[in-house]
């Protein structure tokens, strides 16, 4: 891998990770076309995109950090005062809550990624096929989330079954194409959450989730032929900064615009992949 193929699949990952269109397709067509996704080792593949997805949780942690510290201290006080018997303050008990529904809603991907590890990590996940049926499913539900939402509660206003049901989304974007943020925002807004607190809870969601993951593949990374230290700390460095503007472009035009645009360029992608793949420029593994 070049520095330049570094740079930009730093910028294809930061950009598409928390945009609902899905990182793992645009990386995955990318490689394939720059011919560095190995067929007969496709778990190199898959460990060098989850270690620069820590470039973007690096961006989410930045961007939300007064939150993240928020909810640390609220939920070390609060369970601590609980024990002691003690009272607590309302904002801590709040930020104590939603630090509880984040470990519940990571609770499914947890036991869902460990249990399914070999078949996310093997060749069936980069298979084109799979990532355009995924674009187009998500997308569809992803419309249709927006028909039916009621969108009336904040971020605050997340219940226990919000947090099971936009868990249980977030197990969805193990299947290539998705995106994480996609069906997280999905599940969010079948929850009956405003666009922008179905966006806030699912970035804020993902850092346990792309925490475990980069760590668990980085040394699977650093080991890959053709994936050298430089290239990926490279890669890392640059999905940090476009990560950081891409939560900041999505989240101003969330409060005001729909998904949509986001949905028809899924189906757009789609069609295009299956298209090539019809006719034979592109192959599927």
């Amino acid at each position: 891998m070049t520095l330049w193929q570094a740079v930009l699949l730093g910028i294809i990952q930061g950009l598409t990770e928390f945009i609902p269109i899905s990182s793992t397709a645009h990386l995955t067509i990318t490689g394939k076309m720059l011919g560095l996704i190995r067929q007969d080792a496709p778990q190199q593949w898959t460990a060098f995109m989850a270690v620069i997805q820590i470039g973007t949780l690096i961006a989410v942690l930045v961007y939300f950090w007064s939150d993240v510290i928020s909810i640390i201290r609220g939920f070390i006080l609060a369970n601590l005062a609980y024990l002691r018997r003690q009272p607590v303050e309302q904002a801590t008990l709040t930020y104590s809550r939603l630090g509880w529904l984040i470990i519940i809603g990571t609770i499914p991907i947890a036991i869902i990624g460990l249990a399914f590890k070999d078949l996310i990590e093997g060749e069936l996940t980069k298979n084109l096929w799979v990532i355009s049926s995924s674009l187009i499913g998500l997308a569809l539900l992803l419309t249709l989330a927006e028909r039916v939402a009621s969108q009336r509660r904040g971020i605050m206003d997340i219940k226990i079954s919000d947090a099971i049901v936009v868990g249980v989304a977030q197990c969805f974007a193990l299947i290539p194409g998705s995106s994480r943020s996609g069906t997280t925002i999905t599940g969010g807004l079948f929850s009956g959450l405003t666009r922008e607190a179905a966006a806030r809870f699912s970035f804020l969601l993902s850092i346990p989730a792309i925490a475990a993951s980069g760590l668990l593949e980085l040394p699977t990374a650093v080991r890959s032929a053709g994936i050298d230290s430089v290239s990926l700390i490279t890669a890392t460095a640059v999905s940090a900064i476009s990560g950081y503007l891409s939560i900041a472009f999505l989240l101003r035009y969330l409060q005001k615009h729909t998904t949509y645009i986001f949905a028809a360029y899924r189906i757009g992608l789609g069609l295009l992949i299956i298209y090539l793949l019809v006719s034979g420029v592109i192959s599927a593994d």
